[in-house]
């Protein structure tokens, strides 16, 4: 029994020595593979200066493949990045950079160059959490306190700008909206006018038929007179066979009164006597004999 235990405790301390040398070859490995990944991010930072871009994106790129523990290489891609206003791609390697420690420094501006970039992104409410994430890391760094407060100010004028276009909206549709009333009523009244016209016209055109039917049927203008109406004036105007016309009637004389004949034959008659004075005097006149005048009794 006791030889058994001995073994197992034998085993045991095999066992955790393995461990810890496996360890320890993993924890040498990783160093390795981390300072290789600095040398490389070395170089990407002297191609960096001399504005060779894509061989220092490239030695970036290769840099953070060897080791997930290399903050430098993130972070100094994602300042390449900004300052090429690539914001995007700026984002996704300060973010890789704040996930690759638990540093607080490096942690601290990972998040401020986070809320740099929704600044330009013009995202403030983003932006002011990314700061408050980096103060909790550095709670002494001004410049960042100052990004925060900036980020608040623009986000408060953001939502005042939000909230005014919102009433704006409002008034738009209420404007509208009564304008559609107004519309709405204004058809309304125009068609209740139409149907007031159209029952007085229904009205009148039932009251034209009834006239009809108590009148007759409408005849054509030259036909209006109907027969007991032919019959009245002709039992008003006098028989032509019995009563002489109107040239007739000029003619006859009244009585006691010379017919235009007669009149005529008088006038022509004493203008022969005259004639027949005036023959005689002037035969008197030749002859020399003086005329005595008579008066009439």
């Amino acid at each position: 029994m006791m030889m058994s235990k001995m073994r197992l405790l034998f085993g045991l301390i095999c066992c955790v020595g393995i461990a810890h040398a496996q360890d320890e070859i993993v924890d040498k490995e990783a160093e390795k593979a981390l300072r290789t990944s600095t040398n490389i991010t070395y170089e990407a930072n002297e191609e960096l200066t001399s504005n060779d871009f894509p061989m220092a994106e490239a030695n970036y790129r290769k840099a953070i493949s060897k080791s997930k523990k290399n903050v430098a290489a993130p972070f100094n891609l994602g300042n390449a990045y900004y300052n090429r206003e690539s914001y995007g791609e700026a984002f996704g390697r300060y973010k890789m950079a704040s996930e690759s420690t638990e540093e607080k420094p490096a942690k601290h501006k990972a998040y401020h160059n986070m809320g740099n970039v929704y600044m330009k992104r013009k995202e403030y409410q983003q932006a002011v959490e990314a700061y408050k994430q980096a103060l909790r890391s550095n709670p002494n760094d001004d410049e960042t306190r100052y990004n925060l407060a900036l980020a608040k100010k623009m986000l408060e004028k953001e939502q005042n700008d939000q909230q005014n276009d919102q009433n704006q909206d409002n008034k738009d549709n209420q404007d509208q909206q009564d304008q559609d009333k107004d519309q709405n009523q204004d058809q309304n009244n125009e068609g209740n006018k139409d149907k007031q016209d159209e029952g007085e016209q229904n009205e009148d055109e039932n009251k034209d038929k009834g006239d009809e039917g108590e009148n007759g049927e409408d005849k054509p203008e030259e036909n209006q007179k109907g027969d007991g109406d032919e019959k009245k004036e002709q039992e008003k105007k006098p028989n032509q066979g019995d009563q002489p016309d109107e040239q007739e009637q000029k003619q006859q004389p009244r009585p006691n009164q010379l017919s235009e004949q007669q009149i005529q034959n008088l006038l022509e008659a004493m203008q022969n006597e005259e004639k027949k004075v005036q023959e005689k005097m002037e035969a008197m006149k030749v002859k020399g004999k003086k005329i005595r005048n008579e008066k009439d009794w």
